[in-house]
């Protein structure tokens, strides 16, 4: 069996953290309307509780993408792995910052614009971390 090593407790824990952050907007997507439907009251403590597990997996997220930054060398590496870095950190701002207009929105098209890009930019962040992990 292979030994586990210090990066690969850094890429688990940033995989673990993407898990809980994607997974959970894409599980939520898929059980709103139904609870719209069933049980409307519920939205919006569902959606808190969500947030509790989420942020701090953003968070996890940020702390554990920078740690890989510094593991890689980025300045080591081609020209289009580091475009391809600087736009899986740019996706992956706006995924947060979508996400939180999503989260303070007042506004049925704030709600909505905010949960999509997040989500969408959220997923281009994850392919582009996988893209990442094949080398430069």
């Amino acid at each position: 069996m292979l030994s586990p090593d210090l990066d690969t407790v850094r890429l688990f824990v940033h995989a673990l953290a993407a898990a809980v952050w994607v997974g959970g907007q894409i599980t939520l997507a898929g059980l709103v309307p139904t609870l719209r439907r069933a049980a409307p009251e519920a939205l919006t403590p569902i959606a808190r509780a969500f947030a509790k597990l989420a942020w701090p997996a953003f968070v996890v997220l940020v702390v554990t993408g920078a740690w890989n930054l510094a593991a890689v060398e980025v300045g080591s590496n081609s020209t289009s792995y580091q475009v391809t870095v600087l736009v899986k950190v740019l996706v992956s701002a706006a995924a947060g910052a979508a996400t939180a207009v999503h989260s303070v929105g007042r506004s049925r098209a704030a709600i909505a614009l905010g949960g999509a890009i997040g989500l969408l930019s959220s997923l281009a962040a994850m392919f582009l971390g996988l893209l990442l992990q094949r080398g430069g």
